[in-house]
């Protein structure tokens, strides 16, 4: 079953969802991010607040097509230069495995390259998540170093313009 999506921006109620993400240490155990102290809606509120006018930034959730449910995000930061940093995550887990990582990603790769121009995108995956790590290696990116844990990925604009 494939699951149909869309992308939106990400706006501050959605912080009343991914505060509840934040503090799930399952959704994060693949990423650098170490939760000290339990996140509250209001400070996701406030940090969501501080992030979504920032300029070089573009974040986006993930939604259900049939029921508008928000399940996750996608994102690029540090836009300069023609290159960025990607960031995804599915949120809810009973969306894990759907198929849906894949669609995100090309969905965002497909807005980065032909409506922002960019010409590089890369992210780093933990070498033991799998699941990502096989998302990322079907829409074209491809691994350029590792760091203790960490795999280090690019993909070009010409590698998904030539695939589409």
């Amino acid at each position: 079953m494939n699951t149909q999506i869309y992308l939106r921006p990400l706006e501050l109620k959605d912080a009343d969802v991914s505060y509840k993400w934040r503090n799930d240490p399952e959704v994060w155990s693949y990423t650098k991010f170490v939760l000290k102290d339990p996140i509250t809606a209001e400070v996701e509120k406030q940090w969501l607040l501080n992030k979504l006018n920032l300029a070089n930034e573009k974040r986006f959730a993930i939604c259900v097509k049939n029921t508008n449910e928000y399940i996750g995000n996608i994102q690029l930061l540090d836009i300069e230069n023609e290159t960025a940093v990607f960031h995804l995550f599915i949120g809810e887990k009973k969306y894990w495995g759907k198929g849906i990582g894949y669609n995100a990603s090309l969905m965002l790769l497909k807005y980065a390259f032909y409506n922002l121009n960019l010409k590089h995108i890369f992210l780093e995956v933990h070498a033991d998540n799998l699941a990502a790590y096989a998302i990322y290696k079907k829409v074209g990116f491809q691994p350029v170093s590792q760091q203790e844990h960490f795999i280090k990925m690019v993909i070009n604009s010409s590698v998904l313009l030539a695939a589409n």
